[in-house]
């Protein structure tokens, strides 16, 4: 009697065609490997996205506060110039003011509590303010 042709063919299958009832090992190992591959990129765009924070990180709090909201804005309207606009803010440094400024406030505190104890002190009396011989000191209205 003559063979089937099904088991014929079976001869020259390839080696990823699985028989029937048969576990398919090369389905298997692909939907690992795009599972690995949609979670790496994942984590790839995710840490190009935080990127401007972390180079902001360095700076100061307020520059770091800014770069933060702007890649969260980025990140959900998924509009680039947010993203772009906190990479370059991360990387231009803030100018210092508060420095200056606290020093000038500091100044102004100073001069502002010598003001107020001259202003409290009683002024000399005119006549025990004399010169190195014993004379009173000439007043403009004398």
């Amino acid at each position: 009697m003559a063979k089937p042709l099904q088991s014929e063919a079976e001869n020259y299958l390839p080696v990823f065609v699985t028989a029937p009832g048969e576990t398919d090992v090369l389905f298997i190992l692909m939907a690992v490997l795009v599972l690995a591959a949609v979670i790496g990129l994942g984590v790839i765009y995710l840490r190009l996205h935080a990127l401007p924070e972390q180079v902001a990180h360095r700076g100061q709090k307020v520059q770091f506060e800014l770069v933060a909201v702007l890649a969260l804005l980025a990140l959900f309207t998924h509009n680039h110039i947010f993203w772009i606009a906190g990479l370059l803010l991360a990387l231009a440094p803030l100018p210092d003011i508060k420095t200056p400024v606290s020093a000038i406030v500091a100044s102004l505190d100073r001069i502002a509590k010598n003001t107020e104890l001259e202003s409290s002190a009683p002024p000399p009396a005119r006549d025990k303010l004399l010169l190195d011989d014993d004379q009173p000191i000439p007043h403009k209205g004398d």
